[in-house]
């Protein structure tokens, strides 16, 4: 037959598009079943599985709405937080102490930290709470098929500041370089304030931590280098003035400036009040003899571990959370100690008689000798004198009997007093352009209905920034729940809320274990909570007070 056959061709053509489908349907098999391979590849790795690599995927389905998983992306450890449909990866850690954010509490867009209740943005990684001053990486996510990838970590962004507003004060000074005036002068930065900023601070030393004087320092477990907030270099670069050694002799309210000791001056359009607290001195005969000792500085520290390398045997005057923890800190160095007060159970005052009997043994387990009930009556070159007539040897004494707060200026200054400066709920004090914030502010706290003064470090750094937003016109009250935390040996206890009266205490779990909480009670209101090595459960009850002044609006 010459030619070929129409029927064959057509035949041929329509079994070669066949098997071009076929083909294809094949290739999109195998392309629908590896999208489930792979989904199904990571459910068999669930979410609870020890740090995975989030670089490989998870599956969204695994990660429930609310929930948290850490693990780690490019070898930097991530934790990844869903909030509905959204998915946040951020740093880990938290930037204040290294606690482990997955162990915290997940709060609208932020995560709490489990340790001292700082907080994060989930979208920028801004530190928008104290005790974290520094923010928290971002990374990129991406789902696919039902797959979260964690990918690159992102440039720095924050959160746009609003405007600032163009009654802003043109000069800012704060007297006091602790903790609130600190927190202040990087908040009125972070906010996008761009007027002259000077921080008087009566300190010979950068703004320090102090609650790590007291603690890791003092221990020797936590360097010198860690100690200061900030380095001089970062005030620099923030156009931050920073006077150290600076004494404030008075303010002149109707010049508005404040002048200091040694004649400079400096005016302000708005002024923030931060001086803070200092020690209470023990009125006995020596008590101005070179090695009886004050801790509230870091000159002050320095000075303590210095004298704890040739002391044998110290005498601490004083049972508050600053005297133990000094003695925690100096029985760690080997350093036999000795504590005087005239309570009968220590801390009984502010945590109840069952939690200050087991501080008490805890302290006596590790060789701490108490000498309760009784008060010093003189303190010689090498010993202390009791009201007894007892005597105790002594290389070195540490006193730590309460602090008191200084409101010489404010008083001068012609301010309101009442047992601190008074502020209304703004931490504006009776002067327009007056601020006051730490130690001295007294407020009015709508968690207990009462005016309030608390002496804890976060309270004074979150009131720094609360301050801050308000001298920038913000009106933001001052609704901060009060949180502070001791450590002593390898017990810690946070407490939340504020009780300064209360009727009953109640212990659920086992104190003895070191696994408790603690509430404390006025009728049937709730005043504050306890924790012992159960921090989750403290910033829980954050959050619930947070909710019970909400609803008191």
């Amino acid at each position: 037959m010459s030619g070929a056959n129409p029927l064959t061709g057509a035949c041929t053509l329509i079994t070669e598009r066949m098997l071009a489908f076929w083909v294809y349907a094949r290739e999109f098999g195998r392309s629908i079943m590896g999208t489930y391979s792979v989904i199904d590849q990571v459910k068999a790795k669930p979410a609870s599985s020890s740090n995975p690599d989030l670089a490989q995927g998870v599956a969204f389905d695994d990660l429930e709405d609310g929930g948290m998983l850490a693990g780690h992306a490019g070898g930097k450890a991530v934790l990844l937080a869903r909030r509905g449909d959204e998915v946040f990866a951020i740093g880990a850690a938290c930037t204040h102490y290294g606690a482990p954010l997955k162990d915290g509490l997940l709060v609208g867009n932020t995560v709490r930290c489990p340790w001292h209740h700082a907080a994060f943005c989930l979208r920028t990684g801004e530190a928008l709470r104290a005790p974290a001053l520094n923010p928290v990486s971002c990374w990129r996510v991406e789902r696919q098929h039902g797959v979260i990838y964690v990918r690159e970590k992102l440039e720095r962004t924050t959160e746009t500041p609003p405007p600032v507003r163009s009654d802003t004060p043109k000069s800012v000074v704060s007297v006091g370089g602790g903790a609130a005036g600190n927190a202040a002068a990087e908040m009125l930065r972070r906010e996008g304030y761009s007027g002259r900023l000077t921080m008087l601070s009566a300190d010979e030393s950068v703004p320090c931590d102090r609650p790590n004087l007291s603690k890791g320092f003092l221990a020797g477990t936590a360097s010198d280098a860690s100690n200061p907030l900030r380095s001089l270099e970062f005030y620099e670069q923030n156009d931050i003035d920073l006077k150290l050694n600076a004494r404030v002799a008075t303010i002149d309210r109707g010049a508005s400036v404040v002048h200091l000791v040694d004649g400079s001056s400096y005016p302000y359009d708005a002024l923030l009040l931060a001086t803070g607290a200092e020690p209470v001195r023990l009125d006995v005969p020596g008590t101005d003899l070179p090695h009886v000792r004050y801790l509230r500085t870091l000159a002050d520290s320095r000075a303590l571990v210095a004298r704890a390398h040739s002391s044998r045997q110290v005498v601490v005057i004083g049972a508050s959370f600053i005297g133990l923890e000094v003695a925690a800190s100096l029985r760690a160095r080997d350093v036999e100690v000795h504590v005087v007060a005239p309570d009968s159970i220590p801390m009984e005052r502010v945590l109840g008689a069952e939690v200050g009997t087991f501080v008490r043994r805890l302290h006596e387990g590790h060789g701490v000798v108490f000498h309760l009930e009784t008060t010093v009556r003189s303190i010689d070159e090498q010993c202390v004198t009791l009201a007894s007539g007892a005597r105790l040897n002594a290389d070195l004494v540490v006193v730590g009997i309460g602090v008191r707060p200084v409101l010489a200026l404010a008083e001068q200054a012609g301010l309101a007093i009442d047992r601190g400066v008074a502020v209304d709920a703004y931490l504006q004090t009776s002067a327009a352009n007056i601020f006051a914030a730490g130690d001295i502010a007294r407020w009015p706290d709508r968690l207990t209905g009462e005016d309030i003064r608390v002496e804890h470090w976060v309270v004074a750094e979150r009131q720094g920034q609360t301050a801050a937003r308000n001298i920038l016109g913000q009106r933001e009250r001052f609704d901060c729940v009060p949180f502070f935390w001791t450590e002593q040996y390898d017990f810690s206890l946070g407490y939340v809320g504020h009780a300064e009266r209360w009727d009953t205490v109640e212990v659920e779990g086992q104190l003895a274990a070191r696994d408790c909480t603690i509430t404390y009670r006025r009728g049937a209101e709730k005043l504050a909570m306890a924790v012992v090595h159960r921090d989750l459960e403290g910033v829980q009850a954050e959050v619930e007070f947070e909710r019970v002044m909400a609803e008191r609006r």
